[in-house]
């Protein structure tokens, strides 16, 4: 199938822009050597599940599928990481349980849709780089709280590089 018929997608938590900025802004204090690939503010994110290409006509079905309970809650950013092949990311200092809640009801709409499922655990984490082996992150606090109100579902269109955010699902308090 062609891209025209397929759309290449995933689910993330998407964050609003003083936390775009933020994120961005510590990103821009690392120290950079070599040639890192920089993640542009406007795809910093964090993955939930990443989709694929799926056909485009199951998109409707998609969407409906997806809007599963979300409370919201806050994620609390300080601990700069190094994942495999130096993808340099940022992560939160706790692994809240409506994080793991989320995570797991849109796991379980997915493999009843007959979506992938990735089958590693959740390692929570905004990608700030990649290629970047030899960076050094700054020693400064980070304090960055991302106060969790909502997921997206995104299409990641590889002949523009951009992200489209195809479907907004709101949180909700919990009391």
């Amino acid at each position: 199938m062609s891209t025209i018929e397929q759309a290449r997608l995933f689910i993330a938590l998407w964050p609003d822009n003083a936390v775009r900025r933020s994120l961005a802004g510590y990103r821009d204090a690392w120290r950079w050597q070599g040639r890192p690939a920089r993640v542009r503010d406007d795809k910093l994110h964090i993955t939930l599940h990443f989709l694929g290409n799926v056909p485009r006509v199951r998109l409707a079905e998609l969407r409906a599928a997806l809007a599963v309970p979300c409370a919201v809650f806050d994620l609390v950013f300080g601990r700069p990481a190094f994942l495999p092949r130096g993808v340099a990311v940022i992560e939160p200092l706790a692994f809240p349980d409506e994080l793991r809640a989320l995570h797991a009801a849109l796991g379980k709409v997915l493999r009843e849709l007959g979506l992938p499922v990735e089958s590693r655990p959740l390692r929570p984490h905004v990608t700030l780089a990649r290629h970047a082996q030899r960076a050094g992150f700054p020693v400064q606090e980070l304090g960055i709280v991302w106060h969790v109100d909502g997921y997206a579902l995104l299409e990641s269109r590889l002949e523009s590089g951009e992200y489209r955010v195809l479907e907004r699902y709101p949180g909700r308090e919990c009391f």
